[in-house]
């Protein structure tokens, strides 16, 4: 069972046959927000440059060397309150209503199924270390991330952490989600990796 809360966002999975995680319940966020920047926060002594490009887009591949994963990304939205993750357990799915991979802002969440017996692109997500470096291929190019943190969460603890582990107001990010602690029936926990630009 998979349950992701993402500052307004629940997306609760149960395990399907063989062990992995299905469609996922959602409910969507009102607008992210943020409030201006204080006056004196930048000095006026700094020159105003144009900002660099950013090449935020949809994500169409992930690659994770360290794991030997190279897996294709599908946009995942909710359909009649369901947020429907590829039946593939090999694909991976972002939440298309969530940040892109290179916003300057928010959370990309991309999860993935864990199968039990092996064949899930994220089975081994939990060997992550931070400092493995990770690829995102979106639309409009390559993106590289390394990894700040792996850490294992218990369902209620994912759901108490939401906004700080989720939350499309920080800056931008790229979070992988994936079940683990099969019992035989399901998944207890939840591995969350979180990786930042460079």
């Amino acid at each position: 069972m998979l349950l992701v809360v993402l500052g307004g966002i629940s997306w609760h999975a149960q395990p399907g046959a063989g062990g992995t995680d299905s469609p996922a319940r959602a409910h969507a966020p009102g607008p992210a927000g943020g409030s201006p920047a204080a006056p004196g926060d930048v000095p006026d002594a700094l020159p105003t440059a144009a900002p660099a490009p950013t090449r935020a887009g949809a994500p169409v591949e992930i690659t994770v060397p360290s794991l030997d994963v190279r897996a294709d990304v599908r946009p995942v939205r909710t359909v009649g309150g369901l947020l429907v993750p590829p039946s593939n357990p090999a694909v991976l799915g972002w939440w298309a209503a969530g940040a892109r991979p290179g916003d300057p802002r928010g959370t990309a969440l991309v999860a993935g199924h864990t199968v039990h017996a092996g064949g899930g692109a994220l089975d081994h997500l939990a060997d992550l270390r931070p400092g493995d470096r990770l690829t995102v291929t979106t639309t409009r190019g390559e993106l590289r991330y390394a990894v700040r943190s792996v850490r294992t969460f218990t369902k209620g603890t994912v759901a108490e952490r939401a906004e700080t582990l989720f939350g499309q107001r920080g800056p931008g990010q790229l979070v992988l989600v994936t079940c683990a602690d099969w019992d035989g029936e399901r998944y207890l926990s939840n591995v969350v990796v979180v990786a930042r630009p460079g």
